[in-house]
């Protein structure tokens, strides 16, 4: 079962939720840290690295002795990753999207594609072997993280458990971490930010036509907006997760609640159970 958590905002307590839900399971689990920008699912884990891949993709070269200045890859690209000058083109790299029509359409083919690397996949072993970590490292500088949340979705088990930790926001490296996910659960701070952010992130669910619910993490600490909005929505809330000095004081330690607090785990266990 492929089951990604998700919530609009940074903070709201994914990472916290992914960790400890995959911990609570029994038998073989898989968990991805698609937050390949931030990842930080393996400093909540004993962990021990197994293998690490590069991801590349594929970027234009342009022949400038070849190159007619037809304008016409420039025309192409919509993007703006190349611009025609009177007497050369340039070329942002960091604009450009990996898809290989400038090469196609170019007359004079005076492009030719060469692959560059954006960031690695890492894989570990974790808790005693227990637990299989994959998580992405998205180079310093690089604008576009998406080649690199599907390489680490790729490496997803195609039976057992899966747990996948996604990314902040609606954006496009969301969509690809909880694209065909069997269940997504969001996770919700009740503050009106994050009830802002929760009606994206339920927008976005509903597009994908994807099966969701809710929990709603430090509970008490506002109003009772979420629980209302989702009443209205008819979105399940499958469990409320108090506002609590004792989890954030492990949290702060990078030590996962339900070790230390072990009926939390039988909690957890019963929400996958529901799913």
């Amino acid at each position: 079962m492929l089951v990604a958590v998700a919530g609009g905002k940074g903070g709201c307590g994914k990472t916290t939720l992914a960790v400890n839900l995959a911990l609570s399971l029994e038998g073989e689990v898989q968990i991805l840290d698609c937050d390949v920008e931030e990842p930080n699912v393996h400093l909540q884990l004993d962990h021990q690295q197994v293998w690490e891949k590069p991801v590349r993709v594929p970027t234009p070269s342009f022949n400038p002795e070849k190159c007619i200045l037809c304008g016409k890859c420039s025309e192409f690209c919509q993007y703006n990753a190349i611009a025609q000058l009177p007497d050369r083109l340039l070329f942002f790299q960091e604009l450009c999207h990996s898809c290989g029509g400038c090469r196609l359409v170019c007359p004079a083919e005076a492009i030719v594609e060469v692959e560059r690397q954006v960031g690695v996949v890492r894989g570990c072993e974790a808790e005693g072997g227990n637990l299989n970590l994959v998580y992405g490292v998205l180079n310093v500088g690089e604008p576009r993280p998406v080649p690199v949340v599907e390489a680490v979705r790729a490496e997803a088990w195609r039976s057992g458990i899966v747990i996948v930790d996604a990314p902040p926001g609606v954006s496009c490296p969301v969509v690809a971490s909880i694209r065909g996910v069997d269940h997504l659960l969001l996770v919700a701070e009740p503050t009106p930010m994050g009830l802002h952010d929760l009606a994206l992130i339920v927008d976005t669910a509903r597009r994908l036509n994807l099966k969701f619910s809710v929990i709603v993490n430090r509970a008490g600490l506002g109003r009772e907006d979420v629980k209302g909005f989702c009443r209205r929505e008819g979105i399940p809330v499958l469990l409320e997760i108090p506002y609590s000095r004792r989890i954030a004081e492990l949290y702060s330690q990078g030590k996962p609640f339900v070790k230390a607090m072990p009926e939390w785990a039988d909690r957890l266990r019963e929400v996958f159970k529901s799913l």
